[in-house]
C-alpha cells in the first residue's frame, strides 16, 4: 500500500516569512513574532526559536535520521511496505488542547506548568510530544502511522538533556473483526501484538538482547508499559507504550475500535547505539562529527558498525553562582527557570547546571542556593574573557528575571 499523503487538516500551514535563515534549516519555521510574542504567558526564548526548523530527523546522514530510517524499515518489513503511514514534517506549534487535553493529561498535571512547557500564549504551545497530533490524525482517517518530529520541554542541563529533542510516535488501530476472528479480548489482542512488535524492534536495533516489561502509567494508555533491555551490562529503558484509552478513540469517532500506541526518543537511542557522549553533539556542524555518519551504516547492536570516535575534548570552564531565593516567594525560583536564563545567554556553550549547595538562614528567613555552571564548547577552547562576560550576563539576568539576591 502506498504511503498516504497528510490530509490538509493536519499538514503544516504555509511557511511564514523567515525572520532569520540558517544554511542547514530543512523545514519552514515560523516568523519570530509568531513564537516570541509580547503575550504575558509567552516563555519561548531566542535560543529555542533558533532551533526550530532544523529537522535533524530528516537528514539521511545524521544519527537521528539514520535511526528513524531503521525503525521505518522495521515496520515495513513486519507489516508490509507502506502499511504504516509515515509523517515527519508536522508543524511544531499546537494548541494546548491538542498537546494536553486530547491525550487526557489531567488539568493539574505538572507538564502543563510553564516551568515545564514552552507557551506561545495560554492556548498555544510548542509541542511536548508527538502525541499532540494523535487525536487529529485519527479523526482524519489514519489507522496505522508513525509520526516523527522535534519536541520541546523546559528541562535541566546535562549531557543527556536538551530543551529540543526528537520523538517517534506509533499508533495501530484494530477493527472489531480482528479480535472476534482471533477469539480473544480486544485489549489482550492489542497488548500481545504491541509487545511482540516492540520486542522485535528492540532486537532490530540492539541485536539479540534480553527484554523485560515494566508496568507504567501514562494518561493516554491503559494498560501502560515500559520496555527495558539488558544492554552493555545494565537495564536500559527504551520506550513507553500501551493500549490507547477508549476516550481518545471515542472522541475521534472510533468508539467501536481498539488501538495501541508507543513513543520513543531518537536521541536516547542514538546516544546508546552510536556511543555519542553528549546530546549537544547532535546539533554540531563540525565535520569531525558529521563525517562519521552515513545513511545505511547502522548494524543491529552495533555489530560490525563504526561507532562515534571522540575528537579533542576541550577543557571545561566552571563558574559558581550563590544567591538568596526570593524571600516573599521562594517557590517561584526553579532550576528549570535558571537553566532557561543560562541557555538564553550561553546557548550550547553550557554543558551542565548543577546544584552543589543549599542551606537555610533561619535568622534571616532566607534560603541560599549555589549552582555550578559548566561551560564547554564541543568545537574549540573557550577564553576566560568570553566566559566571564557570559557569567556576568547570567548573574545580571538572574536578578532581573528570577528575583534572586546574589551573594
Amino acid at each position: 500500500m502506498a504511503i498516504p499523503r497528510p490530509s490538509p487538516s493536519y499538514a503544516r500551514p504555509p511557511p511564514a516569512p523567515f525572520s532569520r535563515r540558517h544554511p542547514h534549516l530543512s523545514l519552514p519555521r515560523p516568523n519570530t513574532t509568531d513564537v516570541i510574542t509580547g503575550d504575558a504567558d509567552n516563555n519561548v526564548t531566542d535560543h529555542i526559536f533558533e532551533k526550530m526548523g532544523y529537522a535533524l530527523h530528516k537528514r539521511p546522514d545524521h544519527p537521528l535520521g539514520i535511526i528513524k530510517a531503521v525503525i521505518g524499515d522495521y515496520f515495513d518489513e513486519k507489516f508490509g511496505k507502506g502499511e504504516f503511514a509515515t509523517f515527519d514534517d508536522m508543524y511544531p506549534i499546537v494548541t494546548a488542547h491538542a498537546n494536553f487535553d486530547s491525550v487526557l493529561v489531567p488539568p493539574d498535571h505538572v507538564s502543563r506548568s510553564a516551568n515545564d512547557t514552552y507557551y506561545v500564549n495560554k492556548d498555544t504551545v510548542l509541542r511536548c510530544h508527538t502525541s499532540a497530533h494523535q487525536a487529529e490524525m485519527l479523526k482524519d482517517g489514519a489507522r496505522k502511522f508513525l509520526v516523527t518530529g522535534d519536541v520541546y520541554r523546559r528541562d535541566s542541563i546535562d549531557a543527556t538533556h536538551f530543551p529540543v529533542f526528537h520523538q517517534m510516535e506509533g499508533v495501530r488501530v484494530f477493527e472489531p473483526k480482528e479480535w472476534e476472528d482471533a477469539g480473544v479480548d480486544a485489549v489482550d489482542l492489542a497488548s500481545a501484538e504491541l509487545k511482540e512488535t516492540l520486542e522485535g524492534l528492540a532486537t532490530h536495533l540492539f541485536g539479540d538482547v534480553e527484554t523485560r516489561w515494566v508496568d507504567a502509567y501514562f494518561p493516554f494508555t491503559e494498560p501502560s508499559y515500559e520496555l527495558e533491555i539488558f544492554f552493555k551490562g545494565e537495564w536500559l529503558e527504551v520506550l513507553g507504550c500501551g493500549v490507547m484509552e477508549m476516550k481518545i478513540l471515542e472522541d475521534a469517532g472510533l468508539g467501536d475500535k481498539r488501538a495501541w500506541a508507543f513513543g520513543l526518543g531518537l536521541e536516547r537511542l542514538a546516544m546508546v547505539l552510536f556511543d555519542v557522549p553528549d546530546i549537544r553533539l547532535f546539533w554540531s556542524d563540525d565535520k569531525r562529527f558529521t563525517k562519521q555518519f552515513k545513511e545505511g551504516m547502522f548494524r543491529a547492536g552495533g555489530v560490525g558498525m563504526q561507532k562515534f570516535k571522540p575528537y579533542s575534548k576541550y577543557p571545561p570552564c566552571l563558574k559558581d553562582v550563590s544567591f538568596w531565593l526570593p524571600k516573599e516567594n521562594p517557590e517561584s525560583f526553579t532550576e528549570n527557570n535558571l537553566c532557561e536564563v543560562v541557555r538564553d545567554v550561553a546557548g550550547s556553550l553550557v554543558e551542565e547546571v548543577k546544584l552543589i549547595d543549599e542551606f537555610e538562614n533561619k535568622k534571616k528567613g532566607l534560603t541560599s542556593n549555589c549552582f555550578r555552571i559548566t561551560y564547554r564548547s564541543m568545537e574549540r577552547s573557550l577564553t576566560d574573557e568570553e566566559i566571564n562576560a557570559l557569567q556576568d550576563k547570567v548573574r545580571e539576568d538572574m536578578v532581573a528575571k528570577l528575583g534572586v539576591e546574589l551573594r
